[in-house]
């Protein structure tokens, strides 16, 4: 599963509004012909991410290429349970992406538009955002 090699700072504050504005960056194609656009902001595990990467592999049957257009750089930590209020902040638990609304997550191509509307819909169906599916000419 995707995370980083190495932080700066090892917990991070959550910063819970970000994801509810529209992305300036990340919001065309770049890479591929096909890809999954982001229509509601959140926030994506690394295992929903590599959940949705396989589901689209599968679908092309080892075929096409695929890219992942967002990391999980964001630490997000969680306290064990029953564990008292105070002394500090728990310990590490995921890292997630935030995804804005108008990010690209995924792009894909050397695949029919049938194929790679199918992988598409698997992909989006694993990920906790709405998504849709657009093209280079779209």
């Amino acid at each position: 599963m995707l995370q980083p090699k190495k932080m700066k700072y090892r917990r991070w504050h959550r910063m819970r509004d970000t994801h509810k504005r529209v992305a300036t960056s990340g919001t065309r194609l770049a890479f591929g012909k096909f890809g999954l656009k982001c229509t509601t902001g959140g926030e994506l595990t690394s295992r929903q991410i590599e959940a949705a990467r396989r589901a689209i592999a599968h679908a092309f049957k080892r075929g096409g290429k695929i890219w992942i257009r967002v990391f999980p750089h964001k630490p997000i930590t969680k306290k064990a349970a029953e564990v008292p209020m105070g002394s500090g902040k728990g310990m590490v638990e995921l890292y997630v992406a935030e995804v804005r609304r108008g990010n690209i997550v995924f792009e894909v191509e050397g695949v029919t538009e049938e194929a790679a509307r199918h992988a598409m819909y698997l992909a989006g169906s694993k990920l906790p955002v709405a998504t849709r599916f657009i093209t280079s000419h779209s």
